[in-house]
């Protein structure tokens, strides 16, 4: 029954927020933020923690609140996206730096484009599409309950996006991206968030925690470019510059997956320091958050 509520309470906002005026919307996503934001609750205060990190003190209330605002927005937005036209989406979407992975995609070439939690990354997807006409293939969560997610899956897929399940599916997902790498798909991974604390160890904002190994694993075993997006948020638009390619290194396959995770985790470090405030990160992030065995991986793998 709890389930069956969430996913109803999900639909609700999914369709009544299309029905509102534009400015209501904002308004508010923007009443809302403002709320959780004064009851500091624990995601608000997990947030203000990361903000910390990020911009080396203790957060200011008007940096903890436009996160917040930051963070309604990108769901506001994800709500209404579905209906948007073309046009809406050229003018509340600029892109930056795509050049290389379009032309690559013309030529049947494959490329990764990992990005962390920032701004808005369906509207991206949405616009290699809609905008650029190139295939594009990411993955999504299995969400709880099972009927949200489908729901975000039918949502991505109508915004014409390829989506591989990271659990559950009837194949790898590596396997998967793989075979549209080689299709010349875009392959699109938000990749700030270690969801099992098993991935690669890297250095970010001066601290360890871990970086999943996907895209780097991907580019290196499927002989493809991985570039680097950073998204933030101006007053009518959602800004997007991709940069790279990422250097992949040399040596073992391990060696190269670390150098290459680190370079990545330094791009998505410039991103988020210019725009710590469009950075969506409401969960324990580093590895000192989770405990001694987190903070062991990261000696080790510095040690050996």
């Amino acid at each position: 029954m709890r389930e069956r509520l969430t996913e109803l309470g999900y639909l609700a906002a999914w369709r009544g927020v299309r029905l509102l005026p534009e400015s209501a919307a904002a308004a508010l996503g923007n009443r809302f933020a403002d709320r959780a934001v004064k009851k500091d609750g624990r995601s608000v205060r997990q947030l203000r923690k990361n903000l910390a990190r990020v911009v080396g003190a203790e957060p200011d209330e008007d940096l903890v609140r436009r996160a917040m605002r930051s963070y309604a927005r990108y769901w506001l937005e994800a709500f209404r996206l579905p209906s948007m036209s073309t046009e809406q989406l050229r003018r509340k979407f600029e892109m930056n730096g795509y050049e290389p992975v379009h032309e690559r995609a013309k030529q049947g070439l494959g490329s990764i484009v990992a990005l962390p939690h920032s701004g808005n990354w369906d509207f991206a997807g949405a616009w290699v599409g809609s905008v650029a006409g190139d295939s594009l293939t990411t993955v999504a969560e299995r969400l709880k309950p099972e009927g949200v997610y489908r729901r975000f899956l039918a949502y991505r897929q109508a915004l014409g996006m390829n989506i591989i399940p990271t659990s559950g599916g009837d194949r790898n997902p590596q396997a998967a991206l793989g075979e549209a790498l080689a299709e010349g798909h875009v392959v699109a991974l938000v990749a700030d968030r270690d969801l099992g604390r098993s991935g690669t160890p890297v250095e970010f904002f001066g601290e360890a925690t871990t970086f999943p190994t996907g895209p780097a694993l991907l580019a290196i075993r499927n002989r493809v470019e991985l570039f680097t997006a950073n998204i933030h948020y101006e007053a009518d638009r959602a800004v997007c510059r991709i940069t790279g390619p990422v250097d992949t290194g040399t040596g073992s396959l391990r060696e190269r997956i670390a150098i290459t995770t680190q370079r990545m985790a330094d791009s998505f470090e410039g991103g988020i320091r210019a725009h710590p405030d469009d950075w969506h990160m409401l969960q324990r992030f580093w590895t000192a958050d989770f405990g001694p065995s987190a903070a062991a991986l990261a000696a080790d793998a510095k040690e050996s």
